[in-house]
């Protein structure tokens, strides 16, 4: 395990959860850097609706091995989220995770979800993160289960089951988004590897959720979706005629500034 990725597994740590905002882009990508965040991870959503895709549909492949490479320089430790692994065949995600993991990225996120809006087959997601793990057994594999984010009967079984399965396969953390609150603290106990959930404006807080036991919270698509709405709310109150005050808002100097600091190779 390199030393980055050894740097990553140790903000894992169940009770002192690590807060994981996700980018989209370069400039939101420099942005979290230089309010130090140690790491960061992408929004699935955020890629694909950049790139006008759309999300859990498999179609990103490219757009995150190009996100990876310019992001490949800045100051944190990168976590990419893969969906599914853009294919069935255990084999071709791990070639495609291992891509990923030569441009410097330490960890992923590999989920059960389909664009049909089904479960994987248990054996299949597992097969796909112990294939992984065989051909990169240092990147940190995030094995997310959409049993409640995709509603199906049962969820609290269905998740418990999945969890241990892909414990079982090698994952190193476990991703639940959408479980509910009075849920969590059983799933820390159960899952005997660090517990990721997504973070629920108006929910529990980092720590209320470390007391739980939880290792690391993401903010998922919250923050592509929170500048979309304020790009929006600044647009209607000019089209309205309404002045705007921005205490906020990032100078054009400090942007221009984040990439001269981390600029982006685009080229290898």
């Amino acid at each position: 395990m390199t030393g980055r990725a050894t740097a990553f597994q140790a903000l894992h740590r169940p009770g002192r959860p690590l807060l994981l905002p996700n980018a989209w882009d370069h400039a939101s990508a420099a942005a979290l850097a230089a309010r130090g965040h140690p790491a960061i991870g992408t929004t699935s959503l955020g890629i694909a609706a950049a790139a006008g895709k759309p999300d859990a549909a498999g179609a990103t492949r490219a757009e995150n091995i190009d996100l990876a490479r310019r992001l490949r320089d800045l100051p944190v430790l990168l976590t990419v989220d893969v969906e599914g692994g853009f294919s069935d065949h255990p084999a071709a995600v791990a070639d495609y995770v291992a891509e990923l993991a030569a441009l410097g990225v330490v960890g992923v996120n590999l989920e059960d979800g389909r664009p049909d809006g089904t479960l994987a087959p248990p054996e299949l997601a597992a097969a796909k993160i112990a294939a992984v793990k065989a051909a990169v057994p240092g990147l940190f594999v995030n094995a997310r289960t959409d049993a409640w984010w995709l509603g199906v009967p049962g969820p609290r079984e269905e998740a418990v089951r999945r969890l241990r399965a892909y414990r079982e396969a090698g994952a190193d953390g476990l991703f639940v988004p959408g479980a509910p609150d009075d849920t969590i603290g059983l799933l820390a106990a159960e899952s005997g590897r660090p517990l990721n959930v997504l973070h629920r404006p108006g929910g529990l807080s980092l720590a209320e959720l470390g007391r739980l036991g939880v290792a690391r919270v993401s903010t998922g698509s919250l923050l592509f979706r929170a500048a979309l709405g304020a790009a929006l709310d600044v647009a209607d109150a000019l089209r309205a005629g309404r002045d705007v005050d921005l205490p906020h808002a990032p100078s054009y100097g400090w942007v221009q500034e984040l990439t001269g600091r981390f600029g982006a190779e685009c080229s290898g």
